[in-house]
């Protein structure tokens, strides 16, 4: 077991998989020399060689269309994205032809690659590097949509991302990169993508998070603790394939519920959340479900995220809401 940071889980994961499967090449900006503008792949080109650690052009479409191309060969892509806001030019490739591809070739060809997407704010960037767009991703059939919030999660999800025989889009919370530390194992492991992550039990009511916005959720849970309420947590882990079921069982134990993230409130993925919530829980429920998320603006620049970033504040105050009700 080795303590890491979720950006060296990340690093020990992608080393993991080149070790372990000469399918398994990496693609990006500056993912090579510099080892990418978070590091996640620094030293992997030094110890993995360049013809498996690729440094490519600024061409978000041109990465993920070689990908594809490599991945329908029988290759095992895993392309970075250096931010969310930057996989925009690539949007064509990725509805069209790589969700589509088992679809449109009658199960002859799968996708099986991973791309990469830093997400989310908090990290005082500029314009275009703050994005949290995960609902657009998670509505396209023939992609699976990942977001790991610890370190074991993270390294164990994608392992099984690059195993997948499916595209994986995976979205890593830059906030948590090195914001903890975690015992990892140093041996290959996977952990299944679909299920969630029961954090803690409880009896009151269920917080549901994913990603970045987890540490604001565990804090409001540990407020909500000492003032006497049993909290339940779930860290959702995967979006697309939503596990229904796990939230369905918390929600009905408990009654309440508050969903928790930081993209816009408007066809946020916490909608989908809701709805799945009042379809499955609806006679279960005690009060109306809460969403605490961002605000139907454009990401601000530094001096206002705090303003805009849901808090543990905000939080607590919609599952006092909830249990007051």
């Amino acid at each position: 077991m080795t303590e890491l940071t979720l950006a060296q889980a990340l690093n020990d994961s992608l080393d993991t998989a080149l070790r372990s499967d000469g399918r398994v090449v990496l693609l990006g900006e500056d993912i090579g020399r510099t080892g990418g503008v978070f590091r996640i792949t620094d030293g992997l080109r030094e110890e993995h060689g360049e013809h498996r650690v690729y440094d490519t052009p600024v061409a978000e479409s041109g990465i993920v269309g070689a990908a594809f191309g490599m991945a329908v060969a029988g290759m095992r892509p895993v392309a970075e994205m250096q931010f969310m806001g930057f996989s925009y030019p690539a949007y064509d490739q990725i509805i069209n032809h790589v969700s589509r591809i088992r679809n449109r070739s009658n199960h002859r060809f799968t996708a099986p690659m991973v791309i990469r997407m830093p997400y989310g704010g908090g990290i005082g960037a500029a314009e275009h590097h703050s994005e949290s767009t995960e609902a657009i991703y998670a509505h396209i059939p023939g992609l699976k949509v990942v977001v790991p919030s610890t370190p074991r999660d993270a390294k164990g999800l994608l392992l099984a991302a690059i195993e997948d025989p499916d595209p994986v889009v995976f979205l890593e919370p830059i906030r948590l990169y090195r914001a903890i530390k975690e015992e990892i194992p140093d041996i290959y492991y996977r952990v299944e993508i679909g299920p969630l992550r029961k954090e803690r039990s409880g009896d009151d009511i269920t917080l549901i998070s994913w990603g970045a916005m987890m540490r604001e959720t565990r804090q409001a849970a540990v407020s909500l603790q000492e003032d006497g309420f049993s909290v339940e947590v779930l860290d959702l882990r995967t979006l697309s394939p939503l596990d229904r079921d796990g939230i369905a069982e918390s929600v009905s134990k408990t009654g309440r519920a508050v969903v928790i993230h930081e993209a816009p409130l408007t066809a946020g993925f916490g909608a989908e959340v809701v709805a799945t919530i009042q379809e499955r829980c609806l006679y279960d429920l005690a009060a109306p479900v809460q969403r605490v998320t961002g605000w139907d603006t454009v990401f601000p620049l530094k001096r206002s995220e705090g303003h805009y970033l849901p808090s543990e504040e905000r939080i607590r105050e919609a599952a006092m809401k909830t249990l007051e009700a």
